[in-house]
């Protein structure tokens, strides 16, 4: 018998309509080569940290509240994922980590010897000053990954509503 191309794949969200867009397509590759499928979501300290210096969210002295809070948020979402009827019949783990997501994405390929990364082309923070000093996430994510990265653009439909 021959050996599968992807084993194992990784599916970073950030739960923009672009991501959930690549987890469809990561699903329906998962089931292709009957992989094992990680899905990630990345709260983001770094952003949060700034946010809460410039007094946008919180008082710094909440900081591990609102930790609790997006952790709970993203469990949440990624429930609302697993439960789509999309989702049937692919073995799915769910893995929610703190930090900066391409930095974190990266060492997940690595310590889980994950064969594919499959991603949304932009996410929720598009338009960020972040983005045109330093690069897109999913940019960043294909110089690191050291496997294959598929980036999937929001359909055609979804852009123009």
């Amino acid at each position: 018998m021959a050996e599968s191309l992807f084993t194992k794949i990784l599916v970073p969200v950030d739960f923009s309509p672009c991501s959930e867009e690549a987890f469809r397509v990561a699903l329906t590759m998962a089931r292709t080569f009957q992989a094992k499928l990680l899905l990630l979501h990345v709260i983001d300290t770094n952003a949060l940290a700034t946010f809460n210096q410039l007094g946008l969210l919180a008082v710094p002295s909440d900081a591990q509240g609102q930790k609790r809070r997006l952790r709970h948020h993203a469990r949440l979402n990624v429930r609302r994922l697993l439960e789509s009827e999309s989702a049937e019949g692919v073995a799915v783990t769910r893995v929610v980590l703190e930090g900066a997501p391409f930095t974190e994405i990266a060492k997940m390929t690595r310590t889980e010897k994950v064969d594919l990364v499959v991603m949304g082309s932009y996410g929720g923070r598009s338009g960020s000053v972040d983005k045109i000093f330093f690069g897109s996430t999913a940019e960043k994510v294909v110089r690191t990954a050291g496997c294959p990265v598929l980036t999937v653009p929001l359909p055609a439909k979804s852009r123009r509503s």
